[in-house]
């Protein structure tokens, strides 16, 4: 297990999410990490989740011999700890962003820090499922990379790409938990019109979205090559996937995500 020394500025549902995962992973250790919130409802929720977590009483108090900073409040937020801390950060931590939609640019100019890697995590980390993608900044090392890596490893999967690319991360595996989930309420409404049972429609369809997914991941072919095994001619998969194109559900898919990295483009100037 490492010695690394983390600091978490926040404790919210996303920071709980990795100290969980970075503790599961046997990256960290529990009394290894040091985080503040001025919420004293999501310090007792991350306590809960991070058992031997230690709590400091300020910003300030929490990054103080840290290796590695991260920041995990609001993006309107994000300034103001900068201003906060930067005079305090020491021997120069590495400072990781999970907020979303702040430039490297902006978060090194506001921290007054060197080594930036801004993240772009999703929900699913909760459950260690997570999509992410990570940007260094322009001081940041290839070991902060592997770094970085390996602990969003430990919520899923993380892939580094450039930082143009970030909004492409947030409109596909950002928004698109939100799109699966229609998704998987459509299919059991479908179920429930057919006679299903509601609970028994809803337990049926997240379980094939989750198979099939794993099938994806696992399998190393492409979607189109696992589509056309269950498609037989004349059966019932080509007759529901010549509704499904009817209706528009591919370019529907590809306008969401589209219209999200946008979206995170638009927000990410304002």
């Amino acid at each position: 297990m490492s010695a690394l020394r983390l600091s978490f500025l926040g404790a919210g549902q996303m920071a709980r999410a990795l100290a969980g995962g970075f503790v599961r992973g046997g990256l960290v250790s529990a009394d290894s990490i040091v985080a503040h919130d001025p919420s004293p409802a999501a310090w007792e929720q991350f306590a809960a989740q991070v058992p031997g977590a230690r709590f400091a009483d300020s910003n300030r108090a929490a990054i103080r011999d840290a290796d590695l900073v991260i920041v995990a409040v609001k993006p309107p937020q994000v300034a103001a700890v900068g201003r906060e801390i930067a005079a305090c950060l020491g021997a120069e931590p590495l400072v990781v962003s999970v907020a979303a939609g702040i430039p490297l640019a902006r978060l090194q100019a506001d921290y007054g820090a060197r080594r930036v890697i801004r993240v772009m995590p999703n929900t699913p980390c909760l459950v260690g499922r997570g999509a992410c993608g990570y940007a260094l900044g322009e001081g940041a090392t290839d070991d902060d990379a592997r770094q970085v890596g390996r602990l969003l490893e430990t919520v899923g999967i993380a892939f580094q790409v450039d930082e143009s690319l970030l909004d492409a991360v947030t409109g596909l595996a950002g928004s698109g938990p939100a799109f699966v989930y229609t998704v998987v309420e459509a299919l059991s409404d479908g179920g429930v019109r057919m006679g299903l049972p509601r609970a028994v429609a809803t337990a049926l369809a997240a379980q094939t979205v989750m198979g099939a997914a794993e099938m994806v991941k696992e399998g190393g072919e492409h979607p189109a090559v696992l589509r056309e095994r269950v498609t037989s001619p004349g059966g019932t998969t080509i007759t529901g996937m010549q509704a499904l194109e009817q209706h528009g559900l591919r370019a529907a898919l590809m306008a969401a995500v589209e219209a999200a990295t946008r979206r995170s483009v638009e927000l990410a100037g304002q």
